[in-house]
């Protein structure tokens, strides 16, 4: 009966010493030093019997870590962590390296690719203007209605309009609109089934420019949440140059009445 209390006291203050997490406490009232050998022996007579659980006496062997004195066993354990940080910085890299290659602002489209998306927006780059083009004619009485983009618009010869950024064309870039849904003239209209194939709207890029700024304000009462944003939309100006595809009438020159001035007829009698 003795030996078993004994060895619960025993297994109890070794339970506080080799616990790995152990309280300050514990560490203030019991230390390995208090282990003397005549104890070491006593605990080895008591656990020899088979009935008595395993204990370990390598008190030498224990360590505790403490931030301010770490052993020098610690470095191979900081290389370690080391090693596997920059592993896993090298994998964040490499997906950056992805994001960025697959954003749309760094790729590169090929000509088939900048055509095709041209033609699905409505529009046909030819080149740039030279300076013996004379593109420019005087006001014809033909209009036409076409679409670029989802936006459709009314136009006639000489007619600037502001379009949603283009993507393939610069300043001076002469441009075909083939998306065109309606002509009409003073003798005939022409309405397409939704486009007439055989129309064609020709234009010039004047500039590239942004739209006013427009305010976005949101609020939710009684929740302190405002947020205030602003947009400017980025816009190119075109300037319709000929409609084809419609008859045109000739227009009748405009003859000028002459004024007889009364003082000069006076004055040549």
């Amino acid at each position: 009966m003795a030996n078993r209390r004994c060895l619960q006291t025993l297994t109890r203050h070794l339970s506080y010493l080799l616990s790995p997490n152990p309280s300050l406490c514990s560490l203030n009232s019991i230390s390995p030093q208090t282990l003397t050998p005549a104890l070491l022996n006593s605990i080895n007579t008591l656990t020899s019997s088979p009935k008595c659980p395993q204990v370990s006496t390598k008190i030498s062997s224990f360590h505790r870590h403490f931030s301010s004195n770490r052993p020098s066993n610690s470095d191979e354990e900081e290389e370690d962590e080391s090693e596997d940080e920059t592993d896993y910085d090298d994998d964040g890299d490499d997906d950056v390296e992805g994001l960025e290659s697959n954003s749309e602002p760094g790729r590169e489209y090929t000509p088939e690719e900048k055509e095709h998306e041209a033609a699905e927006i409505g529009y046909k780059v030819i080149g740039p203007l030279q300076k013996s083009d004379r593109v420019f004619k005087p006001y014809e009485p033909v209009y036409a209605v076409i679409q670029i983009g989802s936006h459709q618009f009314k136009v006639s010869n000489g007619d600037s309009i502001f379009v949603e950024k283009l993507k393939f064309c610069e300043v001076n870039d002469k441009l075909i609109l083939n998306k065109v849904l309606l002509l009409g003239s003073k003798t005939q209209t022409i309405i397409g089934r939704p486009i007439l194939p055989d129309a064609a709207v020709h234009a010039v890029v004047e500039e590239h420019a942004l739209d006013a700024k427009v305010l976005i304000f949101k609020k939710k009462r009684r929740k302190n949440y405002r947020r205030t944003r602003g947009h400017r939309q980025e816009l190119t100006k075109l300037r319709i140059t000929d409609i084809q595809g419609v008859e045109k009438p000739e227009v009748a020159p405009i003859l000028k009445t002459e004024k007889k001035d009364a003082k000069k007829v006076a004055v040549a009698a």
